[in-house]
C-alpha cells in the first residue's frame, strides 16, 4: 500500500537542513531530491534545487564531495524570486571561492562586493561580507582587510548563531595570529558553543581542533593531542574526511591555521 503524506515547504527545508548540519549531507539532499521528483519544472522544483546545491556547496568543506557545480548548473534560475536568484548567485561565488584559494583573483572580490551592494536583508548582507573576508583573507592574502568585514558579518547575524560562529571563528584566527591568546580563546570559545546550539556537527569538531591549536601553542601539548585525537575519532566516524585528514596532519605537527608551503 502506498501512503502519501503532504508536508508545507518551509518545514521540508527546514528538516533538509537539519540533516545537513548533522552531517547527513547524502540525507538531506536525498530528501530534497525525492520531493522534487514529482514536480514539473516550477517554484517549487526550483527552490529545492536551490537548497540541496547550497547543501551540495556546504558539504565539501567536510567531505571532499564533488557534485557543487552540477547542482548549481541544474537549478532554474527563471523559476526562482529575487531573493532565490541573489542566494543562487552567492551560492556560486561561495563553490567559487573555494577553488580560488591561495590563487589571487580580484575579479572574485568585485563579484562579493557586488553581492554587498545587492543584499535584499541584513542577514544576506553579513554573508556578503563574510565572504569578502574570506576572500580578502584567503585568494587575495589581504590579511590586513579582512577584520572589518568579519566585524560587520557580526554586527548582521542576530539571530543567525551560524554567521556568528563564522565571524567569531575568523576574527579569532587574527587574533590567534597576532598572538592574543586571550582574545583568541574567548572568540573560538563562542564558536565552538555556537556551532553547537545551531546542530553544526562537523563544523564544531572542525572548531574544536582551533582549540587544539591554541592548547598547543599555549604549552598545554597533551590536551591537545586528547582532543585532536578525539576529534578525528569522530570526524572519522560521521565521514568529514578534511576535517580527519587536518587532525592526522596536527597530531604530526602541522599547524592548519598555517597556509600550506608553496
Amino acid at each position: 500500500m502506498t501512503t502519501t503524506a503532504t508536508i508545507a515547504l518551509d518545514e521540508l527545508l527546514a528538516a533538509a537542513r537539519g540533516l545537513a548540519l548533522a552531517g547527513r549531507w547524502e540525507q538531506a539532499t536525498g530528501l530534497l531530491d525525492a520531493a522534487a521528483a514529482g514536480l514539473s519544472h516550477s517554484p517549487t522544483r526550483a527552490v529545492l534545487a536551490l537548497a540541496a546545491a547550497e547543501i551540495a556547496v556546504d558539504s565539501a568543506w567536510y567531505n571532499g564531495n564533488g557534485d557543487g557545480a552540477d547542482r548549481l548548473s541544474t537549478v532554474d534560475e527563471n523559476a526562482l524570486d529575487d531573493n532565490g536568484r541573489w542566494d543562487l548567485g552567492f551560492a556560486r561565488l561561495r563553490y567559487e571561492y573555494r577553488g580560488k584559494m591561495r590563487k589571487p583573483d580580484p575579479a572574485l572580490r568585485d563579484r562579493a562586493e557586488r553581492f554587498i551592494a545587492t543584499a535584499p536583508d541584513g542577514l544576506r548582507l553579513g554573508w556578503a561580507h563574510h565572504y569578502l573576508g574570506l576572500i580578502y583573507d584567503n585568494v587575495l592574502e589581504d590579511r590586513a582587510a579582512a577584520p572589518a568585514h568579519y566585524e560587520r558579518a557580526l554586527a548582521n547575524a542576530a539571530g543567525d548563531d551560524l554567521l556568528r560562529r563564522e565571524a567569531q571563528r575568523h576574527l579569532g584566527d587574527h587574533a590567534h595570529e597576532a598572538g592574543n591568546h586571550a582574545e583568541a580563546r574567548e572568540r573560538w570559545h563562542e564558536a565552538t558553543a555556537l556551532g553547537a546550539r545551531a546542530g553544526l556537527v562537523a563544523g564544531t569538531l572542525s572548531q574544536q581542533v582551533l582549540l587544539a591549536v591554541l592548547a598547543r601553542d599555549t604549552g598545554d601539548e597533551p590536551g591537545a593531542v586528547a582532543l585532536a585525537t578525539e576529534v578525528h575519532r569522530w570526524a572519522e566516524a560521521i565521514g568529514a574526511a578534511r576535517i580527519a585528514q587536518t587532525t592526522s596532519d596536527f597530531l604530526q605537527g602541522i599547524d592548519p591555521t598555517q597556509p600550506p608551503p608553496a
